[in-house]
């Protein structure tokens, strides 16, 4: 069998600092800008693909190969692709899985998706770990750098940017439970995966997905067991309407689930601020303890902003005593923060949340116990 010609077509890359790469159009010809982050996974592309906290993200991937599973209509995370752009530097010229039914070339082509091969990922990526994660343009129809880097920097930053409405569903949604329901939770959608309520639905729990314009008042009109908010794109710094519902909902007394986006927001309701990290985690093989039990995971990872609390002892809030339950081992970053009842001799559990995503998809399966953790607080908060 004959293999398809190599798209031709000529695609210039240029960072705002100035630092230019050619090579040629992978996807869709046109022109893109977004923040430049590079992600570590080796496997899992449609899955980081069609996540919204991508929303405005170009994604350079660090493993050269990158395509041979093609794409499938089973794996994807959201309705659409949601990535800026697309970096690789060996794309796959014909997918080999039976589980294929196109090309990731032709999905990202078809869904306008700008992309660039023929790159060297390795010095992009070494790149953006020393000067950190800056704003990008991929060009086919420009071979000026100048006049690309000029409109690079007329382009948006991330930080102050509020993007997790740009990404929610418009309108509520039920995930009903799988077999008895056990559970109900109200879960704020700032750019949820498909895979997070399919999680707690297996697990007994009916979900209400809703809009992230949700108030307070929706979530009650629930009348959940448990609040959750999920992953998203974004400043949290630039969000507030969020901050307050979830801050309502713990002087209500519900029990809080967060991930991601939902930690740092977490952390701005407990009074922590946030900071822009150098680069960012993004992948799916990001060591964290979980300080609770000992135990390190490998997981999978995809944020630019992190939590500023202290990583020892404990700091004392309107809602109770918080802590730093996870750590990322390969720079320290708050990954989870646990909320306690300082009335209860025990410590009493009340909320948490951690940096990175349990729901593993794509990605290892190692923090699938949280959810089991959520599920036992609200039991324990029901039967209480």
């Amino acid at each position: 069998m004959a293999l398809p010609a190599r798209n031709q077509t000529a695609a210039l890359l240029v960072l705002e600092d100035g630092r230019t790469f050619r090579g040629e159009s992978f996807g869709a010809e046109g022109e893109t800008f977004g923040e430049a982050v590079f992600s570590t996974g080796m496997s899992g592309y449609q899955e980081t693909l069609t996540d919204p906290s991508y929303h405005r993200q170009v994604v350079v991937m660090t493993a050269p190969h990158v395509g041979n599973t093609g794409m499938n209509d089973e794996d994807p995370e959201s309705s659409r692709i949601w990535v800026a752009g697309y970096v690789v530097r060996d794309p796959a010229r014909v997918p080999s899985n039976w589980r294929s039914v196109r090309g990731l070339g032709e999905e990202l082509r078809d869904q306008g998706v700008v992309g660039i091969s023929g790159v060297d990922t390795r010095a992009l990526t070494r790149h953006l770990r020393e000067r950190g994660a800056m704003r990008v343009g991929i060009s086919t129809t420009e071979t000026d750098p100048e006049r690309l880097l000029q409109r690079v920097l007329e382009s948006g930053v991330m930080t102050g940017a509020n993007l997790s409405e740009a990404v929610s569903t418009p309108e509520a949604y039920v995930v009903p439970a799988q077999g008895e329901k056990r559970l109900t939770v109200a879960a704020i959608d700032l750019g949820i995966k498909a895979n997070t309520p399919r999680m707690m639905s297996e697990r007994g729990i009916e979900v209400h997905v809703l809009p992230a314009t949700a108030t307070l008042a929706d979530v009650q009109a629930v009348d959940p067991d448990g609040l959750f908010f999920s992953n998203g794109p974004g400043d949290p710094a630039a969000t507030t309407a969020q901050v307050e519902l979830l801050q309502g909902a713990l002087r209500a007394g519900i029990p809080y689930f967060g991930i991601c986006f939902g930690n740092q927001l977490f952390g701005r309701a407990l009074g922590f601020g946030t900071y822009k990290l150098k680069y960012g985690h993004h992948g799916i093989n990001q060591p964290v303890m979980d300080r609770t039990t000992g135990k390190v995971e490998v997981t999978a990872h995809n944020h630019g902003f992190a939590v500023d609390a202290p990583l020892e002892g404990t700091t004392t809030t309107e809602f109770g005593e918080v802590s730093v339950s996870h750590v990322c081992l390969n720079d320290d970053v708050v990954e989870g923060l646990e909320l306690r009842d300082p009335e209860d001799a025990g410590g009493r559990l009340k909320s948490f949340s951690v940096q990175y995503h349990p729901e593993a998809a794509a990605g290892p399966h190692d923090a699938a116990y949280l959810f089991d953790r959520f599920a036992d607080l609200m039991t324990d908060r029901k039967g209480a």
